[in-house]
């Protein structure tokens, strides 16, 4: 019999080129405002506390939804709930262009993840549910390229249009996207669940409850400290919703989510790994972007474009992972992939405020090495794990994992490089006049804005305060470097290997496969 795959039509073609475009849509959305920060702050009078939740909102709507959302889409039509997504999206970005403000901004950042929330779980599943095994395979890893290049390609796209343009055309830009996709997915065949079971509500609302409060707890953090109150409380009430939510699933008929899943050793261990990833991404996003603006002086083109060249390994090795994790097993490529993230993160670690572009380009390059290796294997994992007519969930799982990973990377880094500026700068503090220390205390840019008031007799605190931001960055990449050393240490013994790999589910239902591939 020919185990070859077969060439892929037109049709099938189209529909993966629609599912890629979609979700890198919603993930470039997740990190197109980072260079567009410090304008917002200038023309809406946004806090530094705004600045944090118009980004966080995003993450915090996309993380709390995407698993009830992935289920809907199972059971009530895959297609339909990416259309909705697509739609509430690109309405959403259009809302600042007509109700101005910071408190209009983070509500339209906010509606908008929601929408991501029904659109990245569909793009995942329509591929998988309508795809036998071998060409599956390659599909995940064009995916799994795309989302691992997609916030790359957010910062990308933004620092070209404000280069001509005001920040105002980041929103516009998705909304008019948005919107195409939203016509284009119309002509998408449908897919859904053919058992259609009846939708766990007590399991929607405590999940997501669970999901939400640890973000909230994660994203409050940098401000608050790890040990303030409502900090604790939201990760205590968070880890109890959690419980809650696991004997709910464990008790109904026709679970959300069946947590039992996270016992097989090929779901959990991609689970985690893809959590890891997209944890020391978008820390590492959050730090480099500001070295680059603060420290190397590039405007917000030249930072986007200076990140760029991470795209070009993670996106290549993603297309032959698959291949390397079903010739070796899911633990090869896991293991030496997370090794190579943590090499290129302790590598950063040596940076100092005379470093130049060339002094972060190869880490930037071994580490998006890594996550190439690692990103497309640990999402066919989770797929594989679950049978076709659940593929919705099991993509809700992995972008779930995916946005509670972004928004822990983003607290851990921005705490340990707060934390590290802040002792670092301290000692400098008690020679400043008191109307100038707290800009100072707070944050390199703040400090670097005095210095340029002051004028040239501020050189040497603004040399200082350079080299307390480096400071803050080497501590916090080292400490991301050393976690995902453990973690690949973890996984490599967990994870399976070739001998240990299970038969894959059988293969979807002919009517899809033959639509969608005809």
């Amino acid at each position: 019999m020919d185990t070859h795959p077969s060439p892929w039509s037109a049709r099938l073609r189209w529909v993966v080129l629609l599912s890629c475009s979609a979700v890198a849509l919603v993930v470039a959305s997740m990190a197109a405002l980072y260079t567009a920060l410090p304008e917002i702050a200038a023309r809406t009078g946004a806090t530094q506390s705004q600045l944090t939740w118009i980004i966080d909102g995003y993450t915090l709507a996309l993380a709390c939804l995407v698993l009830p959302a992935g289920a809907l889409g199972d059971r009530y039509g895959r297609r339909g709930v990416l259309i909705a997504g697509l739609v509430v999206f690109a309405l959403a970005s259009a809302l600042p262009l007509v109700l101005h403000g910071p408190v209009w901004l983070i509500v339209a950042r906010t509606v908008g993840g929601a929408g991501a929330a029904f659109v990245m779980p569909s793009t995942l599943s329509i591929l998988t549910s309508g795809l036998p095994r071998e060409q599956r395979t390659l599909a995940v890893g064009i995916w799994a390229g795309t989302v691992g290049g997609g916030a790359v390609l957010g910062i990308l796209g933004s620092g070209l249009l404000m280069e001509w343009w005001t920040w105002e055309s980041i929103p516009a830009a998705m909304a008019v996207c948005g919107a195409v996709l939203a016509v284009a997915a119309c002509t998408v065949p449908e897919s859904l669940d053919s058992a259609r079971p009846a939708f766990d509500p007590w399991g929607a609302l405590t999940g997501a409850t669970a999901v939400g409060l640890v973000v909230v707890a994660a994203l409050e953090a940098p401000q608050r400290g790890w040990l303030d109150p409502l900090v604790i409380a939201c990760a205590a009430a968070g880890l109890a919703a959690g419980a809650a939510f696991a004997l709910i699933e464990l008790r109904v008929a026709h679970p959300l989510l069946d947590v039992r899943l996270f016992a097989d050793r090929g779901f959990g261990a991609g689970t985690v790994s893809v959590a890891v990833q997209f944890l020391v991404s978008f820390g590492l996003f959050m730090l480099i972007v500001q070295f680059f603006q603060l420290i190397l002086g590039y405007r917000p083109l030249i930072s986007a474009l200076a990140m760029a060249p991470m795209i070009a390994p993670m996106v290549l090795l993603s297309l032959i992972s698959p291949w390397i994790a079903q010739r070796f097993g899911l633990r090869l490529p896991t293991a030496v992939g997370l090794v190579l993230v943590g090499v290129g993160l302790l590598c950063l670690a040596l940076l100092t405020a005379d470093s130049t572009f060339v002094d972060i380009l190869w880490p930037l390059l071994i580490m998006s090495t890594g996550l190439g290796l690692t990103a497309a294997p640990a999402t066919a994992a989770i797929v594989d794990g679950v049978p076709p007519d659940k593929h919705g969930v099991a993509a809700a799982v992995n972008d779930a994992a995916r946005e509670v990973g972004a928004a822990l990377g983003i607290a851990l880094a921005g705490s340990i490089l707060a934390a590290g500026y802040t002792h670092h700068i301290t000692p400098a503090l008690t020679h400043l006049p008191p109307e100038i220390r707290d800009p100072v205390s707070n944050s390199l840019a703040g400090a670097l804005q005095v210095t340029d008031h002051i004028g040239p007799a501020a050189a040497p605190l603004a040399t200082f305060a350079e080299q307390a931001f480096a400071h803050g960055l080497r501590t916090a990449t080292l400490v991301l470097g050393g976690l995902t050393l453990v973690v690949a240490v973890l996984l490599g013994v967990w994870a399976p290997g070739r001998v240990a790999r299970k038969p894959p589910h059988p293969t979807p239902t002919p009517d899809f496969a033959e639509r969608i591939d005809s």
